[in-house]
């Protein structure tokens, strides 16, 4: 497993979340070509990581390899250790399943399953107690944006849930922001532009204390580069591109390719 703490420059981070996507035999063919892949390509300056669905976690880590330089994450995980939590998974049991590192926060929890400021703050304290990666997405709705309070309210959803940790803690934390009006298949692809005064202010606020700043929202092979290219993005965090092994293959090639990685 790749040191997620960052050097003097920092990794560039490129992974994929692939949400209520593919059973047993999709996730081992991803699996085993994107180790096949890593044998014989080297990419110097790319932290790769992967989030399958609980169900495919096991699966994908017996395919990739207790040695494997791509961190293997969970895209929810509860606060308490264990308990009378019907349904839900722990952190610890996650970690025991081969989880490295824990997605928390992604605007879908928060609209349709109650995820709140307050048990991302709990989640990303577990995650931590735990010696995982808390990989916390914070984002707004095009409402927010339109009335010109996108800095502030991304500043909001990651102060809340960092509250109370040491310096040493959050550079274990990576940020991923991803405004909810790029994100999902009818999502608007977000300019440069657009994009610049939120990572400025994240980058003020956090690029030199935390793991690493990353985009995601309606990443593609097409404006991947440019998104890398921001100041204080340091890694892409991508959906559907990257639900298919090549297109996932082509992103860490553009990683590794890209100035910020050497």
């Amino acid at each position: 497993m790749t040191d997620p703490v960052p050097t003097a420059t920092g990794p560039l981070w490129i992974g994929t979340s692939w949400k209520m996507n593919k059973g047993l035999a999709e996730a081992r063919y991803y699996a085993r070509g994107l180790a096949d892949h890593l044998q014989r390509t080297a990419l110097p300056g790319v932290q790769p990581f992967v989030i399958p669905s609980f169900t495919a976690l096991a699966a994908t880590r017996e395919e990739l390899g207790t040695d494997s330089p791509v961190l293997l994450g969970v895209q929810n995980a509860h606060w308490e250790d264990e308990g009378a939590w019907t349904g839900e998974v722990s952190v610890a049991q996650a970690k025991d399943a081969g989880a490295q590192l824990v997605e928390i926060g992604h605007s879908e929890r928060r609209e349709h399953f109650g995820e709140t400021v307050a048990t991302t703050r709990l989640k990303v304290a577990a995650a931590l107690r735990h010696g995982l990666v808390p990989l916390l997405c914070i984002g707004e709705s095009d409402e927010v944006k339109q009335a010109g309070g996108s800095s502030e309210f991304i500043l909001d959803q990651a102060a809340g849930a960092l509250d109370g940790l040491t310096a040493e803690q959050l550079r274990h934390v990576l940020i991923a922001y991803e405004p909810i009006w790029a994100i999902g298949e009818h999502g608007r692809p977000a300019t440069v532009s657009e994009l610049q005064e939120p990572f400025a202010e994240l980058g003020r606020e956090y690029g030199s204390r935390t793991a690493g700043l990353l985009y995601g929202g309606s990443v593609n092979l097409d404006n991947a580069a440019d998104l890398l290219g921001i100041e204080h993005v340091t890694g892409l965090f991508v959906g559907r591109t990257a639900w298919q092994l090549p297109g996932y293959l082509r992103l860490l090639e553009i990683g590794a390719n890209h100035p910020k990685a050497r």
